[in-house]
């Protein structure tokens, strides 16, 4: 751990097995690690290694402490006290996929509110090849533990980015030459739209889809076909089935 993070500066929490581990991997700082008394098995006695390896405090506490402090509810024994996840702009996202000499892929949530979503769409946008994921500041989850357990780590290899205006962000995307694709329930299926070249795939709210005026800045929509009598799908569901068809597209 660097001289460059104070102890105050540790007031963030990862936890679970995968998120800790992925911590550790990405090189995120960590002032303390928090282990159930007993668990010395499988993936926490190689988080442990790790950890002594790295000069990183570790102290065993009883598993009714970690259920007293646990943000998650599903610690699996592990907590890592860390700093706050990092946002990045949207130029960053950006200049990602310029390093990586690619189209640039990005998503946006037009307010999507359950973490849960949050981290399923994090997850398979690693997954994916996604260069960045950009969230609204206003009536949106943003980047929890609960979000960061429900990516299973996925967060540290993500970039995302904060935004105030979704409408205007989309504008700037577009004058970067990128593509704004909306998902919309009643639309030309997906699979008939091409997808190679730069986009931006915006994915609605859960139940409210997107917003009139971002409805209106995208430059066409897509939609899934659907036979079952429920209309609609899960946010984190079809924003994977979007964004695996553009790396199918890509591939």
């Amino acid at each position: 751990m660097g001289d460059m993070h104070r102890i105050e500066d540790f007031k963030w929490q990862v936890e679970g097995r995968n998120p800790v581990m992925e911590a550790l991997r990405a090189g995120r700082p960590i002032e303390k690690i928090l282990v159930a008394k007993g668990s010395r098995e499988g993936a926490v006695r190689d988080i442990l290694k790790i950890a002594r390896e790295r000069g990183i405090v570790v102290q065993e506490v009883d598993r009714r402490r970690l259920d007293s402090i646990s943000q998650t509810g599903a610690h699996q024994g592990i907590i890592a006290l860390t700093v706050p996840y990092a946002y990045v702009s949207v130029e960053d996202i950006l200049e990602r996929a310029r390093q990586a000499g690619e189209p640039p892929f990005v998503v946006m949530l037009d307010c999507v509110e359950d973490p849960h979503n949050l981290g399923a769409i994090i997850r398979t946008a690693e997954c994916c090849g996604v260069h960045g994921i950009i969230i609204p500041k206003r009536k949106a989850v943003g980047v929890t533990p609960t979000v960061v357990k429900a990516s299973a780590g996925a967060v540290e290899y993500v970039s995302i980015a904060r935004v105030t205006n979704v409408a205007s962000t989309l504008e700037f995307l577009k004058e970067q030459g990128l593509w704004v694709v909306g998902a919309e329930a009643e639309a030309t299926p997906y699979n008939l739209q091409d997808m190679k070249g730069p986009i931006a795939l915006v994915i609605g709210s859960e139940g409210k889809g997107l917003r009139r005026l971002v409805k209106e800045k995208c430059d066409y929509l897509v939609g899934i076909p659907m036979k079952g009598k429920i209309n609609s799908l899960n946010a984190s569901v079809a924003a994977g089935i979007l964004m695996y068809e553009v790396l199918r597209q890509r591939s």
